[in-house]
């Protein structure tokens, strides 16, 4: 186990590394996000890769990288040590990975290890630190992105990238430890650049140990400064390389003044930018000369000048789209370029040789401090839009020239975001395909709350309707049996006060019973107009079915059995005034067309059934209308929702029978 395993929180708060095994828990952490959060995480997140720089990979030819022993399997150890000369405060190590065109998939990684661990130690001392170890379970490939490792501040004199399973090549599967490039930052600055680098043995028949013969993978091209992208920042502003044309029989010069003395560690020379076409027309050092001496003086006649570095372009492996130039920090003000050149340019048509940068860097620390500052030079423009100022005005044709460490950690934060991209647009269309099924949902309930509604809507017009039907049935019943009864029995008393003319007190009695049933037709006029308050015309069933009797049957014998009184007084007033309506027809009946001298009530009530029939001694009712219900009592019983029955009675007439269930009864 690792002594020290670099801390998440660290990771995290610095924004550098990858999502590794993070990526788990942002997966579960965007299921508790709501809809909106996770739309506003996607739009900061395209904001954020708007933003950042971008893969553009190179072309062309230049050094690939570290290569170490190939193996048939992957569980082997290998490493590669980078010693930086002496102890310097670290804080981020950059590994770049090899990348591999594939046919199939784009560009790729290769030979980036699967697991492996970050040792930093002192050369005075046997204490080693495990800053960092990763492992499949990181999830740190694919990638083609650099992977960028911060921690707290440690100061090392070497550090050590050792892998314990390695990962295969695409040519034929064997398994390497590779690497494009290793940075390892104190600050702003690269301190690993162009340093000694060692690494596990190989033997002596590797067929990568070929002497003479220039390779494109050893250790030294570990720390050349060349990667496998172009800088391209998201910002800024495109700027035009200057290209002058040089006689290969001279020397051509650049020259800086930095406006005062200032301390310099490093140049970086910002490389022309090549064609767009395929193929390309150069191997990617077009404009680099084959000789550029570098001197810093702090008299403007460099009369005490000091030779910073002699870069030397003696192959492709020298040149690349950067070329970083490490030396021991010096302080001066003048900075002047020599460009040697050895004949004419094979892509010109002149004996001139093309001699021009996208940008010259001069730094400390990784700070530019040629930045804005003029450059003269001897040299004639290619053409008049390649001009001098643009080596210096921090732009090259992609746009803004970041420092090495941002450029790398800008690259790594766009592999976690595009990484972390897919998972919240899953996320989101997981969410979207929910809220779809719910909205279907929504509308399928909507169609049938919208159907429901419309049978709703008919179903009451047509109760209403039949309300109003049966309204009026109700209405032409009430008025054809309340008001006929009553005006038959106003007849008879009629004819009764006029046989009594000479009789004062049954005149009287027959004038009062006449105003009084007068008073009560009203009342009842009024009933069938409101429909309502019928308990108040219908208190007691009982004693309004006697009382009926004796103003409707004057002079007609009668028997009337009454049972279940307290069952009949419980029925609701509509029931009792129906069914007391029923009864007075019956009788009005019985007046005027049967011609009796004497009728029967019996009248019972159970709990199941409410039992009325009425018999007389009458002539009946004609043959062909034998067993026929009289309409009147036919509707009133309907109302009721009541069986009717018409037979001829055992004294000759007729009798009516009305059974009402108890299925039927309204209790009050």
């Amino acid at each position: 186990m690792p002594k020290f395993r670099l801390p998440l929180l660290v990771c995290l708060l610095t924004g550098t590394i990858p999502l590794l095994s993070v990526l788990a828990v942002k997966d579960t952490l965007f299921e508790n996000l709501s809809l909106a959060q996770l739309e506003r995480k996607l739009a900061e997140t395209d904001l954020e890769l708007e933003e950042l720089a971008g893969y553009s990979l190179r072309s062309g030819l230049g050094s690939i990288g570290y290569r170490s022993r190939g193996y048939r399997e992957s569980n082997h150890t290998e490493w590669v040590q980078i010693n930086l000369g002496k102890r310097v405060p670290i804080d981020q190590i950059v590994l770049v990975p090899t990348l591999l065109r594939d046919t199939k998939e784009g560009f790729i990684d290769e030979g980036f290890p699967s697991k492996f661990s970050i040792i930093v130690g002192a050369e005075d001392s046997e204490k080693q630190s495990v800053i960092a170890s990763y492992g499949p379970e990181d999830n740190l490939l694919p990638r083609i992105a650099p992977f960028v490792i911060t921690f707290p501040e440690i100061e090392a004199d070497w550090i050590r990238i050792k892998a314990t399973e390695l990962s295969p090549i695409g040519f034929d599967g064997t398994y390497f430890l590779q690497f494009s490039e290793v940075f390892v930052f104190s600050g702003l600055e690269n301190v690993a650049l162009r340093k000694p680098v060692t690494a596990s043995p190989k033997p002596v028949e590797d067929y990568l140990h070929l002497e003479n013969i220039p390779r494109a993978r050893n250790n030294e091209t570990l720390v050349d400064g060349f990667v496998p992208y172009l800088m391209d920042a998201a910002k800024g502003d495109k700027s035009i390389a200057f290209v002058g044309l040089a006689n290969h029989q001279n020397t051509s010069t650049f020259s800086i003044d930095l406006g005062g003395s200032e301390a310099i560690n490093q140049i970086q020379l910002h490389a022309v930018e090549q064609s767009a076409t395929v193929p390309v027309t150069s191997s990617g050092d077009i404009g680099v000369p084959n000789r550029l001496s570098i001197e810093g003086a702090n008299h403007i006649d460099f009369s005490d000048a000091q030779m910073l570095y002699d870069y030397q372009h003696r192959s492709f492996l020298d040149a690349g789209p950067i070329i970083m130039l490490p030396f021991a920090e010096t302080p001066c003000r003048y900075v002047r370029f020599t460009a040697e050149t050895s004949g004419g340019d094979p892509n010109t048509s002149s004996q001139a040789q093309r001699i021009g940068f996208s940008e010259i860097e001069i730094l400390h620390n990784g700070v530019n401090k040629a930045l804005g500052r003029s450059f003269q030079t001897d040299l004639k423009p290619e053409t008049y839009h390649r001009k001098a100022s643009a080596l210096s005005d921090g732009f090259n044709f992609y746009g803004q020239i970041l420092t090495i460490r941002d450029w790398m950690n800008e690259l790594a934060k766009r592999h976690d975001l595009e990484s972390e991209r897919p998972l919240i647009v899953s996320e989101l269309n997981r969410r979207y395909a929910i809220q779809k099924a719910n909205l279907n949902r929504m509308y399928w309930l909507v169609s049938v709350l919208a159907v429901g509604i419309v049978f709703t809507f008919l179903i009451d017009r047509i109760i209403r309707l039949r309300q109003v039907s049966r309204i009026k049935e109700r209405f032409a019943a009430d008025l054809h049996d309340e008001l006929g009864a009553n005006l038959h029995t106003i007849g008879l008393l009629g004819d009764v006060a006029q046989s009594s003319m000479d009789k004062p007190e049954r005149l009287k009695t027959a004038l009062q019973r006449s105003r009084k049933l007068t008073e009560q037709t009203s009342a009842a006029v009024r009933h069938c107009m409101s429909l309502q308050d019928t308990q108040e015309l219908y208190g007691n069933l009982p004693d309004d079915i006697r009382r009926a009797a004796r103003r409707i049957m004057t002079g007609i014998e009668s028997t009337i059995t009454i049972s279940g009184e307290d069952i009949l007084n419980r029925l609701s007033s509509r029931c009792r005034a129906d069914l007391f309506l029923f009864y007075k027809e019956c009788l009005v009946n019985i007046c005027r067309h049967s011609g009796a001298t004497r009728f029967s009530t019996y009248l019972s009530a159970t709990s199941k059934e409410v039992h009325l029939e009425v018999s007389d001694n009458g002539c009946g009712p004609p043959k062909s209308k034998e067993n026929v219900v009289p309409p009147s009592l036919a509707r009133r019983a309907k109302l009721l929702k009541a069986k009717v029955i018409a037979e001829p009675s055992s004294e000759g007439g007729s009798s009516i029978t009305l059974i009402l269930r108890q299925r039927r009864f309204r209790s009050i």
